[in-house]
C-alpha cells in the first residue's frame, strides 16, 4: 500500500511541476509549421530556423557558436528523454502483464512489482528532465 501512494505521490508530482511549464512554454508561429513533433520527439534543428521557408540558420547568424551548439544539444537530450519515457511506459505494461498472467508465483509478483516501480521511478525521471530542457531551452530561445 505504501508503495502505489508512493507512485500515486510520484505521478501527481511529475504532472503538476510539468504541466504548467509545458503550457506555459509555447512555439512561435512560424517555427511551427518546420518543426512539428512525431510522437512528441521533436526535430533535432529545433530553434534554429528562420522564416518560413526552414532554412537552418548557421552559428554565424544566430547568437554565436555556443548557443547553436547548446540548441542542438538540447534538443538531443529532449530526443533521448522522450524516447526513454516510451520505454519506461513499454515496461510498465510488461510489468502489469508479467503481474497479471502470473501462475501465483509470489517471486513473479515481487519481479512485476519491482519492474513496474522502476519504470515509474523512470518515467518521472524522464518527464521531469523534458520539463527542465525546455525551460532552458526557453530561455536560450
Amino acid at each position: 500500500m505504501k508503495t502505489a501512494k508512493f507512485i500515486m505521490a510520484a505521478f501527481l508530482f511529475v504532472f503538476a511541476v510539468a504541466s504548467p511549464v509545458m503550457a506555459a512554454i509555447t512555439p512561435t508561429p512560424v517555427a511551427a509549421a518546420c518543426e512539428d513533433r512525431l510522437l512528441g520527439i521533436p526535430p533535432w534543428y529545433r530553434g534554429l530556423t528562420t522564416g518560413s521557408d526552414c532554412r537552418i540558420q548557421g552559428p554565424s547568424n544566430s547568437d554565436g557558436i555556443g548557443t547553436f551548439i547548446t540548441k542542438i544539444a538540447l534538443n538531443v537530450i529532449e530526443i533521448v528523454m522522450v524516447l526513454i519515457g516510451y520505454i519506461a511506459a513499454f515496461f510498465i505494461l510488461y510489468g502489469g502483464f508479467i503481474f497479471i498472467a502470473n501462475n501465483g508465483s509470489s517471486d513473479t509478483v515481487d519481479k512485476a512489482r519491482k519492474t513496474i516501480l522502476n519504470a515509474v521511478i523512470g518515467l518521472a525521471i524522464s518527464l521531469g528532465a523534458v520539463a527542465l530542457v525546455n525551460i532552458i531551452f526557453g530561455i536560450i530561445s
